[in-house]
């Protein structure tokens, strides 16, 4: 594929007229309120048709717009771009139910865009997170005028990763339901004024809930918010993987063959909350030979993270950021909205990936360790000359390319549930909670909502060793490796370049004491001590946990 930093945007060739709150109505009778961005001259709206570009999120579409401003610099360049608080969100009518009615209302939204007199047929969609969901959501329905799209660090299977893990369930989904209930400014979610001061400046910390988990019904703030604690109880308790879960906008992975034949561009980053599901769908669209290309650098989850060049306490060199992520979307939109023939893609790789290593392991002037790396483009995933190594565990905690001789060795520890090894970085997002109001602002739906967000945990590559302020820990501050329910298993030191790069499985022969345990499983490279870390530095690469319950099969 073209090479994502060099992607260059024209400049703005019409005016901007913008229509705000249109009712677009569901097929319940809900209505969703949309922005309309139209290209003009001359401030009169054209009659001419035009290709769309649509975003439908839960995030403000006002508050999403002010602080990236791609709708307007879209439509500058000749696209009516569409933005839709989605169901329950804001100025949006019904209540949030997770990602489940999105399927649905974004296949109406395009069939309401279709009978515009403003559209041409042709629309490209994009969006994060959230808004990624929202994407692959109404292309599992099928619309026929849905051309392209750029599903930004997204889902495949939300069981199998992303909401739940391995059986285990990602509480950053719970975290979401707490700070986004008490920022949702929506009418009909706050009728009483006491909910919303209840919510934003009463309620208990959600640092808090986490050490009295399982939270239950009644017993948190949700109960004021009750579409958002019924479904955070759902996929707090629905543990088993059934037709609950396969709905079409929660599991792509069920409905790639009912996909609508768009262009897509999947993004993601190897330090996202996504990682696992970006090359899944990636896999599963390439399996059945849709027009479908994959860039992974080595970000963090978010809109704007593919433009930094470092993620959490780790720097990969200048080339890691993109110049611009609007010109990367700009220049999909082109040659698959526009159909831009011109600039066609055949012949390009349709893979591309930073490799990170090969660093100076300095510390830079920002503090951060430099790791480096460096894009390559690819024709597959998983790479086709993938040599898969099986690496030992031994019970001396040596990892070796040599099979144990002993095969009755083993290991045991004690483990407390009630204190859990804390996490220090990883492919985390959303596991944040409110801080206090701005000074000078006393309304909380004043308040943008980033002004207030505080992470839990923060996503990326850390040396993992405990500290004060990280979630879980106390002094003395040691190796997260030095606690005695922590095996280590290491290898001998490297005297040549060693590049893993592909899936990763852990395999254990285990067995506990507990009628259910989970385990889990993180991959590091160890930096050995130098001038700059004279402890060393251990640096998580990539981690994953399974509950035992689910070791067959997730069903």
């Amino acid at each position: 594929m073209t090479d994502p930093r060099q992607a260059a945007s024209p400049s703005p060739e019409f005016d901007v007229v913008v229509q705000r709150n249109i009712p677009v109505t569901m097929r319940d009778g809900v209505t969703l309120a949309t922005d309309i961005f139209h290209p003009t001259r001359d401030g009169q709206l054209s009659k001419e048709a035009r290709p769309a570009l649509l975003i439908r999120t839960p995030y403000n579409k006002d508050e999403l717009e002010a602080a990236m401003g791609y709708n307007r610099w879209f439509a500058g360049r000749g696209y009516v771009c569409v933005i839709q608080d989605c169901r329950g969100c804001y100025q949006s009518g019904g209540e949030v139910n997770f990602l489940f009615p999105e399927a649905e209302d974004g296949y109406d939204t395009l069939a309401w865009i279709d009978q515009q007199p403003w559209s041409n047929g042709r629309v490209g969609t994009w969006g994060t997170s959230w808004m990624g969901w929202t994407q692959t959501a109404m292309a599992a329905l099928g619309p026929k005028n849905l051309v392209a799209m750029v599903p930004n660090m997204s889902g495949a299977d939300a069981h199998q990763c992303t909401v739940r893990q391995g059986g285990a369930m990602e509480l950053r989904f719970i975290a979401w339901a707490f700070w986004h209930s008490a920022t949702n400014t929506q009418a009909e979610l706050k009728q009483d004024p006491w909910v919303d001061q209840a919510l934003n400046l009463g309620a208990a910390a959600f640092h808090d809930w986490l050490t009295r988990m399982p939270i239950r019904p009644g017993q948190t703030q949700l109960a004021l918010a009750p579409a958002y604690e019924r479904w955070a109880l759902e996929i707090l308790t629905h543990s088993d993987r059934d037709e609950y879960w396969k709905h079409p906008s929660v599991c792509p992975r069920e409905h790639w063959d009912n996909f609508s034949d768009a262009a897509t561009l999947i993004v993601g980053g190897w330090y996202d909350s996504y990682t696992r599901a970006t090359f899944d769908n990636f896999i599963g669209l390439s399996e059945r030979n849709r027009n479908v290309r994959l860039l992974v650098g080595p970000w963090t989850h978010g809109s704007s993270k593919p433009e930094l060049s470092f993620s959490g306490d780790v720097e990969f060199g200048h080339d890691a950021a993109l110049d611009s992520f609007r010109d990367v979307h700009l220049d999909w939109f082109e040659r698959h909205v526009k159909n831009d023939k011109e600039n066609s893609e055949d012949g390009k790789a349709p893979v591309r990936i930073f490799i990170m290593g090969g660093g100076s392991g300095k510390r830079t002037t920002a503090g951060r360790l430099m790791h480096g790396g460096r894009w390559r483009d690819e024709q597959e995933w998983p790479l086709a000359r993938t040599r898969y190594t099986p690496y030992f565990l031994h019970a001396d905690g040596t990892l070796s390319l040599t099979q144990p001789a002993d095969t009755d060795s083993s290991t045991t520890y004690r483990f407390d549930p009630s204190n859990p090894v804390p996490s220090n970085g990883g492919n985390i997002s959303s596991l944040a909670e409110l801080g206090p109001l701005p000074p000078g602002i006393g309304d909380p739906a004043f308040a943008p909502r980033d002004s207030r967000m505080a992470q839990i945990l923060e996503p990326g590559g850390f040396d993992q060793v405990e500290h004060e302020g990280l979630f879980g820990c106390q002094p003395p501050y040691l190796p997260l490796g030095s606690r005695p329910d922590v095996l280590v298993f290491q290898t001998d030191l490297l005297e040549d370049d060693l590049e893993v790069t592909g899936p990763i499985t852990v395999t254990l022969w285990v067995k506990s004491s507990a009628v259910d345990t989970d385990f889990t499983a993180k991959l590091l490279d160890v930096y050995p001590p130098s001038n700059w870390y004279p402890r060393g530095y251990a640096l998580n690469l990539s981690d994953s946990i399974m509950r035992l319950r689910y070791r067959r099969g997730p069903e």
